[in-house]
């Protein structure tokens, strides 16, 4: 530490280190490169910090910056395991296996991860998306590491591709089919007689069961979500950015989930935001409301719905498509069981405290039938009528069900055999459409 020699080694490291952060040359490097440099950097072993070395070897740097693209994705393919027969050597497949992801110790190898993050950047280019920092992918990994159950998939990037960790270090990647075809034709590029025509060509018919959405929230926004710092509680978020405020996106996604500002740089939520904070970070999605059907039923809507619904002190309750609890707000919370098809509304339910399973509703069934239900249910495309129509199939003959439906259904009969009772028509209950509404009492 005192000696001249490794004093100025160190300087040096520290010099080069601020030169090449003024360019985002790390950023789009490959992988292999970009661990060499940190590693250069750590050990103090980089070039003499002289004004014709740092002219030459960012000129240098800066010349490649066209080649790093395909050196991104040459570097990828290179890096996956060659003791797994999945990885198979004419392209990207369906499923490919990178080792070492988890060292021995249980840390998350920061230098694997960087190749997860290659992948990630060469993807975002495809979707024209914004570049993703560096730490990103990292940090979602090694949430993934610590946090979450072994051998279960994740994915990202509104499902561009999904990754799963095993405790023997493995990460198993799979990559979507519309994004696999477009990284080997840059393989092919690269290497034109090793990849065959088959293993480029655009997939005929997209893939119902593995859906790739679009629309992703910016990676500056999911950048400045990721900086946000929980309390202990993790019902409250600190920000500490370098401008005055967060970005006006990156509101709006704290204030769908629920979140009220507190100050400058403070959130708070009345429920542990952190889970359902994480799905959108890393899937970059936050469901749409028309996609969805999703409305938030307002206080009073759902506390008249509730009491319509009779429930008794032994009455096992269920709500369907229960978007972000406002109905199961007002049911008693032992005894409700909430059915929601968006992940990230399952993820703010459970940080709720409700017992929640994800699944669609129309295709859902329990074990033994329920006593009440209590629904706002999706409009659109008659689906109102539909999910009304599969809630009486799971009620017992003495049970009750009460739905907020629209006006025009009043005074239909929507299941026969069952009594109808409609209240009167409600006007402006839904922010963001003119949809009037009455409920729906049904019994035996």
């Amino acid at each position: 530490m005192f000696e001249q020699e490794p004093a100025i080694k160190a300087l040096d490291a520290v010099f080069w280190s601020k030169t090449i952060s003024m360019t985002n040359i790390l950023e789009v490097m490959p992988a292999k490169d970009r661990n060499e440099w940190n590693e250069q950097l750590r050990t103090h072993s980089t070039p003499e910090y002289e004004p014709a070395t740092v002219r030459e070897t960012m000129t240098a740097l800066l010349s490649q910056r066209e080649k790093f693209f395909a050196q991104k994705v040459d570097g990828i393919f290179r890096a996956l395991s060659g003791s797994h027969v999945t990885n198979q050597p004419q392209g990207f497949s369906k499923r490919m296996i990178i080792s070492r992801a988890i060292s021995c110790y249980g840390t998350t190898n920061h230098d694997v991860t960087n190749y997860i993050h290659d992948l990630r950047c060469v993807i975002a280019k495809f979707m024209g998306r914004d570049e993703p920092l560096s730490n990103l992918t990292y940090k979602e990994i090694d949430r993934m590491n610590h946090r979450t159950k072994f051998g279960v998939w994740h994915s990202f990037d509104g499902g561009a591709f999904r990754v799963k960790l095993f405790k023997v270090g493995t990460a198993h990647m799979e990559v979507h089919p519309d994004m696999a075809w477009r990284l080997n034709q840059v393989l092919a590029w690269l290497h034109p007689m090793a990849i065959p025509p088959a293993s480029r060509a655009k997939p005929a018919k997209p893939r119902k069961d593995y859906p790739l959405q679009q629309n992703l929230l910016s990676f500056k926004v999911i950048h400045e979500l990721q900086k946000g710092r929980f309390n202990r509680d993790t019902k409250s978020l600190s920000f500490f950015l370098d401008g005055l405020k967060i970005d006006q996106e990156t509101s709006l996604v704290l204030q769908y989930l629920g979140g009220v500002p507190g100050g400058a740089f403070d959130w708070k939520f009345d429920y542990e935001v952190s889970d359902a904070l994480n799905e959108i970070t890393r899937t970059g999605t936050v469901p749409e409301a028309k996609s969805h059907q999703f409305y938030p039923t307002k206080e009073k809507l759902a506390a008249l719905a509730v009491d319509l619904a009779e429930i008794g002190d032994t009455d096992q309750v269920v709500e369907p498509s229960a978007g972000l609890g406002a109905l199961a707000a007002f049911l008693p919370p032992d005894r409700t069981t909430c059915i929601e098809i968006s992940p990230l509304h399952c993820k703010v339910l459970e940080g709720k405290g409700f017992a929640t399973i994800c699944a669609d509703f129309l295709s859902w069934a329990p074990a033994q039938k329920v006593d009440r239900i209590c629904m706002n249910p999706p409009y659109g495309d008659g689906r109102g009528r539909e999910h009304v129509k599969h809630a009486v199939s799971i009620l017992r003959e003495s049970g009750r069900l009460v739905a907020i439906l629209p006006a025009g259904l009043r005074n239909k009969t929507l299941v026969e055999g069952w009594s109808h009772t409609w209240s009167e028509v409600y006007s402006d209950e839904f922010d963001g459409t003119g949809v009037s509404v009455a409920l729906l009492t049904l019994k035996k």
